[in-house]
């Protein structure tokens, strides 16, 4: 299985547990939304940095929702 396809399938659950979290116009759940839907290398850094610039208490809600 291709990486890019895992990274955004990845990335489009983690923006429909940011909409819960965060709301459907965080910067962060739009910007996963976008890399999920393009693809683009590009789209997908931005959506992972910020991301990573979350509060971690909102990071491990969307990783907790994830898993489970």
């Amino acid at each position: 299985m291709d990486e890019t396809k895992i990274d955004r399938d990845a990335m489009g659950r983690l923006a429909k547990a940011l909409v819960f979290i965060c709301g459907a116009d965080h910067p962060t759940t739009v910007a996963l939304k976008v890399a999920s839907d393009s693809g683009s290398d590009q789209e997908i850094k931005r959506a992972r940095t910020l991301f990573l610039k979350l509060k971690s208490s909102e990071r491990n809600a969307a990783l907790a929702m994830l898993a489970g």
